[in-house]
């Protein structure tokens, strides 16, 4: 009864809801494609903590943001990858997310055609659909409780997301009335207002509190929340947290550490470079003095290119496309001595551990069954602030010690985003984008979108490890989701809706028509396409839901649905 539920729930969307999406480029998104090797944008690397000089005093700086980054890394040296990421992508002068791309370019957001990345709401409706029915699905499976219910979306873009998944949950009026509000986590001031004016409405009124800032749907008049961070949304044990999370975890900063052998000597102190964590510093503990060569990792740092560089003299690989900007601002430094951040967090998982256990660049077999090259020059990505939103969304869901759900877990969150999924650990992952195009991730910060790989595998112990009440599904293929989740028949649903409207007694009409099935047929196959850039394929999907011993899968992971 999978797929044939699914389907007639689909079919319950009222006949009228065919939306129109803008046409899209034929060119696949750049978004989800494999960046170019670190070799080719840390030719220049150097293993001293690189100053500013006098000379560059009078340097010109691609946007303003980049001039605040080196006077910041005059003052303390190189920064951690993780801080400048953070800068560029929400920064208060001029991040990403929060302004410069507004006041540099005028009528110009981040997504769609017009923008620098599509992002499946915005290629067909069918995608939020699915989503809102998969949280249905949850929601029926939990023995569909009356009140309670609250819809948490972190990252929500323009809301295009959020606002399928409330149409299509209006048909089924039990869940949409157990709908207490919706959470609408965003750090964009300039994506809340297009948030609001989607969802809400562009006359409905937004007041301000010590939450957040506050509306009412235009569905169901359902209170809406708009939040900083997720923390600021209040834990209750009696609620059931729905959550969403689609690219959001890519956008994460990632540290990145490189495997070095040190020479035998005393141990070096830990680099007074400037960290930004997320627990604040840790105390150090001395280390004996060795006597051979030991594997230490050390932490990848941004510091600035040289004065007066150029494309050709950094070695801007094609795949960056240098012609679209000018030249990086910025590249990777290896820090010449430990930092805190390469003494703690490659301990957290024994994945990174196995890595520097090995002596070789033989394949190394990892706790999760994977092998891996280890061995001096190996590479890894960590993300910090992926274990701390893991760690919420489960003890959302399943509750901790510090957190308890006398009445049981409940709730579920959804994660979809690109990354391996064969449980490797990412290396090499970080990309910039820039009008559907890669470039360099260095180049006009602020301005371009910065993304890395999602360590699916990392989501998934942060959130066994933060909950003993979740279990974890997945990863799987994106296409594998919708097309279990009745994606296909939808499709041809909504083509024969959309046909009948459209009788085609003239050559124009006929041609409309034609347009019609052409566009919904391949928004369609581009979510689920398997090739090797293919949506369907990179983008994996990830499902946090209530322990049970493994007796109920979710759907679209290999689940029925539970009436």
């Amino acid at each position: 009864m999978t797929r044939l539920a699914v389907t007639r729930a689909l079919r319950s969307v009222p006949r009228a809801t065919i939306l129109s999406r803008p046409q899209l480029p034929r060119t696949p998104s750049f978004r989800n494609r494999a960046p170019p090797s670190l070799a080719n944008y840390t030719r220049n690397l150097s293993v001293t903590a690189r100053r500013l000089n006098d000379d560059e005093d009078e340097r010109k700086w691609s946007t303003p943001l980049a001039k605040q980054l080196a006077e910041a890394i005059t003052a303390t040296g190189p920064v951690p990858l993780a801080s400048f990421m953070r800068m560029c992508l929400t920064g208060d002068i001029g991040g990403y997310y929060t302004g410069a791309i507004e006041k540099s370019e005028q009528n110009r957001d981040q997504f769609g055609v017009q923008g620098d990345f599509v992002t499946s709401p915005e290629i067909s409706q069918v995608f939020g659909e699915l989503c809102g029915l998969w949280y249905v699905t949850e929601w029926l499976a939990q023995g569909r409780p009356s009140k309670g219910v609250e819809l948490i979306e972190v990252g929500p873009g323009r809301g295009t997301l959020m606002d399928d998944m409330l149409r299509t949950i209006q048909n089924f009026p039990e869940m949409a009335k157990s709908i207490d509000a919706v959470y609408m986590v965003e750090a964009s001031p300039q994506l809340r207002i297009a948030q609001k004016n989607l969802l809400c409405g562009e006359d409905a009124a937004m007041s301000e509190s010590k939450v957040g800032y506050h509306s009412h749907c235009k569905y169901g008049n359902i209170p809406i929340v708009w939040t900083e961070t997720i923390k600021s949304i209040p834990y209750d044990p009696e609620k059931t947290p729905f959550i969403m999370a689609h690219e959001f975890f890519d956008a994460l900063p990632i540290h990145a550490f490189q495997l070095v052998e040190v020479p035998p000597s005393d141990p070096s102190p830990p680099s007074s470079i400037a960290t930004i964590t997320t627990s604040g510093p840790k105390g150090q503990s001395k280390k004996p003095t060795t006597t051979g060569p030991t594997l230490e990792w050390r932490e990848l740092l941004v510091s600035p290119t040289p004065p007066h560089s150029t494309h050709l003299t950094l070695r801007t690989p094609p795949s960056q496309n240098p012609h679209l900007t000018p030249p990086p601002d910025f590249q990777l430094t290896l820090s010449p001595s430990p930092t805190r951040h390469s003494l703690h967090l490659p301990d957290l998982s024994p994945r990174y551990r196995a890595i520097k256990s090995s002596s070789s660049s033989s394949q190394v077999p990892l706790p999760d069954g994977t092998t891996r090259a280890g061995g001096p020059g190996s590479l890894i990505e960590i993300c910090p602030d992926a274990y701390l939103f893991a760690s919420d969304f489960a003890t959302r869901i399943g509750g901790s010690p510090s957190h308890p759900k006398p009445s049981g877990p409940k709730g579920a969150a959804l994660i979809l985003d690109y990354g391996p999924g064969d449980g490797s650990v990412p290396v090499n992952s970080l990309r910039g984008i820039r009008k559907h195009h890669l470039v360099s991730p260095f180049a006009e910060p602020g301005l371009t979108d910065l993304s890395a790989d999602v360590d699916f595998t990392a989501v998934a112990e942060a959130a066994t490890d933060a909950s003993e009440g979740v279990e974890v599904h997945g990863p799987v293929e994106q296409a594998w989701l919708l097309e279990g989740m009745g994606g296909r028949e939808r499709v041809e649903h909504l083509l024969k809706v959309g046909l009948a409207k459209r009788p085609g007694s003239s050559e124009g009409e006929e041609e409309e028509r034609e347009k019609f099935v052409s566009d919904l047929r391949r928004s369609w196959e581009r979510l689920v396409d398997r090739g090797p850039n293919g949506m369907g394929r990179i983008y994996k999907a990830l499902a946090i839901v209530p322990e049970n011993d493994g007796r109920r899968r979710p759907v679209g992971f290999g689940g029925d649905v539970v009436m």
